[in-house]
């Protein structure tokens, strides 16, 4: 079952990397208590990716968090040495914690996986965006396969 408005988002954990390499982190240390952004793309580095999705967070980091959004964050179906890497040619400077679900279990768990095997990428998470509020889902971005307009950062500028 797909999450909805109105959900919480399942306990779980991801990666990230730090200066110390990459490093756990828990759904509830990111959402528990504060307003948190997520965004997911279908991967690191890919063309739409890498060109619109993750520079438009970067490029309007500081009018999102002036609408009282205490986190945003990145998600993708690669591992945390990939984020990072991605993070560091993106220019992201901690404008955006960028969150590894390898195997994707998060991304099942949420409901919103893509099954790109028959290209050769394997399954990834779909294109989407979402508004939590201390962990509880106040807006629900996912686009059809192929697009890239509700999950924007413009889009979810104008939704907060």
């Amino acid at each position: 079952m797909t999450i909805k408005v109105g959900d919480t988002v399942p306990s779980m954990k991801l990666m990230t990397v730090s200066s110390d390499g990459p490093t756990e982190i828990g759904t509830d240390e990111i959402f528990k208590g504060k307003k948190v952004v997520l965004f997911a793309v279908p991967g690191a580095f890919t063309p739409t990716c890498s060109a619109k999705h993750l520079p438009g967070f970067v490029q309007m980091a500081e009018q999102i968090r002036a609408k009282g959004v205490d986190t945003i964050a990145c998600m993708a179906v690669n591992d945390a040495f990939v984020m990072g890497a991605w993070a560091k040619d993106q220019g992201v400077d901690g404008k955006v914690l960028m969150l590894a679900d390898g195997s994707g279990a998060f991304t099942r768990a949420m409901g919103l996986e893509l099954d790109l095997v028959a290209r050769g990428l394997g399954v990834r998470s779909q294109r989407f965006a979402l508004i939590a509020d201390d962990g509880k889902v106040t807006h629900l971005a996912v686009e059809q396969p192929g697009g890239f307009d509700v999950s924007r950062a413009e889009a979810v500028l104008s939704a907060l």
